[in-house]
């Protein structure tokens, strides 16, 4: 097998702290590595050694001649001023309006990261962060590649495109360096791990689940591990036999030392115990929407929907982004009130919702002061614990518990905004994408917490590895105002996905005279050209309101009629071009 790249003892400090020392490995043609680790480890500093971004303090990194590679961590900046078709089609030397569309790679890849709906020539500047992340990584799948080096790719997908990206890096050849914290993606996708802990980097074969298998051996036969980590190992590896056989390789070590780790263990939750307790402390009544509607921008995310949540419900909540998901956890939390219908809320519902903002933590108290502020102890099920205690479980070793608020990296306010939510002891907990910026430790900690936790859950995610563990029902906006109980889970939801659209079966077609090709032919030409003539007509529309939208940034109601406007372009855009495309099948 060809080397791509070596490092050999490589040393990278940030201050005094070492986050590579001495780290000698190396990836090959057809390798795909995920690389795994505690938040602030060193996995973006190794991924950016090794693509050339940050020069070693120590050692040699060394590239095979004329290797192609793409690099997308989360500092990667588009060019300014640039437009989708200039970072991602403009390098393929595709401009013309509707080459892009003819090309099957750029196509599959537009439209699986979801950018074909905003639009090919949209400004990337008035984009947010994820459409910009998206928009990157688009530019990085279209090229020829031997390397791609990514980090958190899956942040920013929902569930339907994390899967179509994992299914797009299985099939192409190219080697693959990626760091994230999705296990199903990591399970999926990659054949090796590595994983980066006090500045070194493990190795193992095969992809999450047997990563797991291996460290819980590793802790097992070292005897060396704390007791907390090796109880928290042979709970993952019980959840882990318990699940669908689909989801983890054969473990390649031996299978009698995964018996032995997981034979005293008791079953994660159970449920009849959880649901007696939930409903002696919220009684019949939890969270009810009757007849509840709700719009944005004139669009009806929410239309007459009757919902009730009862005691115990633990609710997976899954939609393409846009659906209206975080729109529906703030109607049930209160902070939205409906256009029309009602909300209603239990009297002895003590809720706690945990949005994407980071805007309540208080920035002049340190860490263990933050969640002192809230309980100095907590029982959540059959666990008592302390303030320190419970901020050790989010990754707050007790030296770190007395760093200020203020000083956190995102990751670390969003595990300290964790456990304060917890220590108020909730008994209704509505959780907004919950896992964003957690490693697998940590979501480990919370998962083996929500186990337990006695009450109703309510989760918007897109891993389908929390989701699958912690809930016991899914529901999906699909787009019809209304939400869909889905038996069959996840699985059912990317099942209805597909269906909706996958192209009609068609009737076979008599054979036509070979007199009338040429008719045929004409009609063909001339049905292009007037797609084209529309497809221009709608691109110039585009851009004018796009411009109009800048110059009416202080008038609120100019924007909302401008957005709807832009909205209806860019939908009426995308249905010529669906037809422009079916169209130019037909005249090959």
């Amino acid at each position: 097998m060809v080397n791509l790249v070596n490092l050999e003892s490589v040393g990278k400090s940030y201050g005094v702290r070492p986050l590579l020392d001495a780290v000698s490995l190396g990836v090959g043609a057809g390798d795909r590595i995920g690389v795994v680790g505690l938040n602030g480890g060193g996995k973006t500093t190794l991924l950016e050694v090794m693509a050339g971004v940050e020069p070693p303090d120590s050692g040699r990194v060394s590239r095979s001649r004329d290797l192609r590679q793409a690099v997308v961590t989360q500092r990667t900046e588009l060019p300014a001023g640039s437009t989708v078709r200039n970072a991602v089609l403009d390098p393929l030397g595709i401009t013309a309006e509707h080459e892009w569309a003819a090309d099957p790679r750029a196509r599959a890849i537009l439209g699986g990261l979801g950018i074909t709906r905003l639009g090919v020539d949209s400004p990337v500047a008035t984009m947010s962060g994820g459409e910009r992340r998206r928009v990157a990584l688009a530019a990085a799948l279209v090229q020829e590649l031997d390397l791609l080096i990514l980090d958190e790719p899956t942040n920013h997908l929902d569930v339907e495109g994390v899967r179509w990206l994992a299914e797009h890096l299985v099939a192409r050849r190219t080697a693959l360096v990626v760091v994230t914290h999705d296990r199903w993606f990591l399970d999926t996708v990659c054949t090796r791990t590595w994983e980066v802990v006090g500045g070194r980097v493990e190795q193992y074969e095969g992809g999450y689940a047997d990563w797991v298998f291996a460290r819980a051996e590793r802790a097992r036969l070292a005897a060396t591990i704390e007791e907390k980590r090796r109880n928290l190992a042979r709970k993952e590896l019980a959840w882990l036999r318990r699940g669908p056989p689909a989801r983890t390789s054969k473990p390649r070590y031996r299978i009698e030392a995964a018996e032995a780790l997981i034979s005293d263990v008791p079953p994660p939750r159970d449920s009849v115990e959880l649901l007696a307790f939930a409903k002696r402390r919220l009684g019949r009544t939890v969270l009810e929407l009757e007849d509840a509607s709700v719009s944005v921008g004139g669009r009806a995310l929410v239309d007459r929907l009757t919902w009730r949540i009862g005691p115990g419900d633990r609710i997976g909540l899954v939609g393409v982004n846009g659906s209206g998901k975080t729109t529906l956890l703030r109607l049930l939390a209160g902070e939205l009130e409906p256009e029309h219908g009602k909300r209603v809320q239990g009297q002895t519902v003590r809720l706690a919702y945990l949005s994407q903002e980071l805007h309540d933590l208080p920035p002049t108290l340190r860490v263990l002061e933050a969640v002192e502020e809230i309980a100095r102890r907590v029982t959540l099920g059959k666990q008592e614990l302390s303030a320190s205690q419970l901020a050790e479980r989010f990754g707050f070793p007790a030296a770190r518990q007395w760093t200020p608020v203020g000083d956190l990296s995102g990751g670390e306010r969003r595990r300290l905004q964790l456990a304060r939510l917890l220590m108020a002891e909730p008994n209704v907990l509505l959780l907004d994408e919950p896992t964003n910026d957690l490693d697998i430790d940590t979501l480990q900690q919370l998962e083996d917490l929500l186990d337990g936790w006695p009450g109703t859950l309510v989760v918007v995610s897109h891993d389908r590895y929390l989701v699958e563990r912690v809930c016991d029902a899914v529901y999906a906006l699909l787009g019809d105002g209304g939400v869909t109980h889905l038996p069959g889970g996840i699985e059912e939801y990317l099942a209805r996905r597909d269906a909706a659209f996958a192209p009609p079966p068609s009737a076979p077609r008599p054979a036509a005279p070979a007199r009338s090709n040429a008719a045929e032919q004409r009609a063909v030409r001339k049905e292009l050209a007037r797609l084209e003539r529309r497809l221009d007509a709608l691109t110039q529309r585009e851009e004018s309101l796009h411009a109009a939208l800048a110059e009416a940034a202080t008038d609120a109601d100019r924007l909302l009629a401008l957005d709807a406007e832009l909205r209806e372009v860019v939908t009426e855009k995308a249905t010529v071009e669906e037809r422009w495309l079916d169209v130019a099948d037909a005249a090959e």
